[in-house]
Parts: structure tokens; C-alpha cells; sequence
């Protein structure tokens, strides 16, 4: 499953990072780091987020970035508790400054949830 781009043509001596993406999602079954969703804890209404270091060490690119963003959003609109379970091995270097945007992103949404 192809979904995703090579934003700023990342070259190593490894694989393409597309065939990255592709590798660990075929090997973990998830299409991201990060799985996000709704749920109860102990009958209280909860918004998650459980992120796998085993998909490409936890790295946050857009797509993390986006999707714990939209969770926070989510909750914050809904006044729900939000839980985050991070495993991140820092930002992808393979997605340049846009993965680095994101913790700024994440940070801008945490600041209106409060």
C-alpha cells in the first residue's frame, strides 16, 4: 500500500525511505507510529494515543504529528481526557523540517486543550 511521499527526496546508502515506510508498515501491520482513537477507562470517555517504537523507532513524522494533533482537537472540542502513551525516538529525518514542525504543531494544539 502505497500512501505515502518522499517530501524532500531523502537519499541514503539504504533503501528509498518509501520502501521504509512500506517495510514497517507490512511488518507491524499499523500504517503509522502513532494508533489514535476513542474509548472509556473505567467508564469515563477518554481520547488515546499509543505510539510503537517498533514502527521505525516511534520517529514522528507529518503523519504522527497530524494525527496526535487531530486526537488533542478531537478531545479538546469534547472536553475529554486525552492520553498519550509516547515512544518516540524523536522527529523523522527523513521527512527534514517538516517532521520537526510537527512537536511545535502537537505543542500549539496541548496549549488550547488546557
Amino acid at each position: 500500500m502505497k500512501i505515502w511521499s518522499d517530501p524532500i527526496e531523502f537519499h541514503s546508502e539504504e533503501e528509498p525511505y518509501i520502501d521504509r515506510i512500506s517495510f514497517y508498515q507490512r511488518k507491524t501491520g499499523f500504517t503509522e507510529a502513532v494508533q489514535t482513537g476513542v474509548g472509556q477507562l473505567n467508564s469515563i470517555p477518554i481520547a488515546i494515543g499509543v505510539m510503537d517504537f517498533q514502527f521505525m523507532g516511534g520517529s514522528m513524522g507529518s503523519v504522527v504529528g497530524e494525527k496526535i494533533t487531530r486526537l488533542i482537537e478531537y478531545a479538546t472540542n469534547r472536553s475529554l481526557p486525552v492520553i498519550i502513551v509516547c515512544a518516540s525516538g524523536g522527529a523523522r529525518m527523513q521527512e527534514g523540517s517538516l517532521s520537526l514542525m510537527q512537536m511545535a504543531k502537537i505543542y500549539s494544539a496541548s496549549y488550547d486543550y488546557q
